[in-house]
């Protein structure tokens, strides 16, 4: 029977340890993996940590490894995450064995009333079922609950992973060190038991400060992204502020010279009766002048994005940068107006500062766009001196937030004194809504027309 029993327990629910935890490794990563992988990862797993002293700390700092070695080469994880979530489920697996362990060591001393031998199997067994379901249970509330994968800004994940390793080691040592001193024997060699309802109000004390971190994690996380989004919502309104004072600005201008149309047009008159036609080229010359101020000087055909690029290029231009547009993009459009604003503005912001840090060489800042198919591509080139090229700051932050809105990409290349930044957008597909606002936009064209 014994024979039986230790195959259970080593063969049976050791593999299902193995398999359980990398399974759920995959769901906390979000990643699908093929059964192949899941088989030999149990197989390797078992060779592995079956000549290892079970139940020691170095059973469970293998186990660690292997499913960071899972995470990253066979999830494809990121190894930030990847260490994460592997330190977290054996914590998990190894508290919810411990809670179980401790509970029936306090309920055995009733049992043996009983055929000890047979009570030992039951207890056996069970503890090792029970102790699955809970750690699945802990699991599937870390998978629902306390998933961050997906959250932006993963550098806080130290924060977490601390305090994980901190309760692992604890309780490794209450486990090897306490543990054998709440043992008594009597006379006779029989085994009594002695304050193990501490053990386990430590044990589940444990389990419960492992979910309060996940929670003050999952909080800061929460909080940090509600200020990244007050962070753009304070650049929207400032972009909006802008360009309703520009527009403003260029509406007076576009009255005042329409207030003056019809006397510009009599002088052009009398001139042209006096043959005066080199005094009439100088007029409408002054005239054109008047006019190109009426218009933003970069065209991209979006009005919002003409007034910033135009603004933005015409700072660079008066600190002796040489500048270039070549930008169209689709109006109307499903990628918001102030979405292009925020990619642009940090963007050429960037630019403009790198520019005005060189000492030597040519200073420019090319921006281009085009749009192929569902892609909007965006780049802004510019000089800039490798030696004094910054660390990334909240600017490139907010382009990755608008650029993940629109599961796009950014790329960052850098070629000799050249900068590069590169952004893909995908336009979203037309909704009802969207496409009510388009066709309306199309309806008061007609009609202005």
């Amino acid at each position: 029977m014994s024979d039986y029993m230790d195959f259970f327990n080593i063969f049976v629910m050791g593999s299902i340890q193995i398999l359980m935890g990398f399974y759920f490794l995959t769901r906390f990563l979000k990643k699908k993996v093929k059964y192949l992988y899941f088989f030999l990862f149990t197989a390797a797993g078992f060779v592995i940590i079956s000549g290892i002293p079970s139940g020691s700390i170095i059973e469970f700092a293998v186990y660690v490894i292997m499913l960071i070695a899972g995470g990253i080469f066979i999830c494809h994880g990121d190894w930030e995450s990847v260490i994460l979530y592997a330190a977290l489920t054996v914590e998990i697996i190894q508290l919810s064995y411990g809670m179980i362990n401790s509970l029936l060591t306090i309920l055995s001393p009733w049992m043996f009333s009983f055929d000890r031998k047979w009570v030992g199997i039951v207890f056996m067994v069970s503890g090792n079922l029970v102790s699955c379901l809970l750690a699945v249970f802990c699991y599937r509330i870390v998978v629902r609950y306390f998933s961050f994968y997906d959250t932006i800004k993963k550098k806080y994940e130290l924060i977490i992973l601390t305090p994980i390793v901190m309760i692992f080691f604890m309780e490794q040592y209450i486990s090897s060190v306490v543990y054998e001193n709440l043992n008594i024997s009597d006379e006779n060699g029989a085994t009594w038991y002695k304050n193990h309802v501490q053990l386990l109000i430590i044990q589940f004390l444990g389990m419960v400060s492992l979910f309060c971190i996940m929670f003050s994690y999952k909080k800061l996380l929460e909080n940090f992204h509600l200020s990244t989004e007050v962070s753009l919502l304070e650049q929207q309104e400032h972009f909006l502020n802008q360009y309703v004072e520009e527009v403003k600005a260029r509406y007076e201008k576009t009255k005042s010279f329409r207030h003056d149309i019809k006397n510009h047009i009599s002088v052009v008159k009398e001139l042209l009766r006096k043959g005066e036609s080199e005094q009439v080229l100088n007029y409408i010359g002054d005239m054109e002048s008047m006019t190109a101020e009426l218009s933003f000087p970069c065209s991209t055909n979006n009005p919002v994005v003409d007034m910033l690029v135009g603004n933005k290029l015409g700072i660079a231009d008066s600190l002796g940068i040489d500048v270039h547009c070549s930008l169209i993009l689709p109006y109307p459009c499903l990628v918001r107006d102030i979405d292009f604003c925020v990619i642009l503005s940090n963007a050429l912001d960037n630019a403009i500062h790198a520019c005005q840090n060189m000492d030597h060489g040519e200073k420019y800042i090319r921006v281009t766009g085009r749009i192929q198919g569902d892609f909007i591509l965006l780049e802004v080139e510019n000089s800039f001196q490798r030696e004094k090229l910054s660390r990334r700051g909240t600017g490139l932050s907010n382009i990755k937030m608008v650029v993940e809105k629109y599961h796009g990409a950014m790329n960052i290349k850098t070629e000799g004194a050249i900068f590069i930044l590169s952004v893909l957008l995908i336009i979203p597909q037309h909704s009802e809504s969207s496409s009510q606002q388009i066709d309306s936009f199309d309806t008061a064209g007609s009609r202005r027309r």
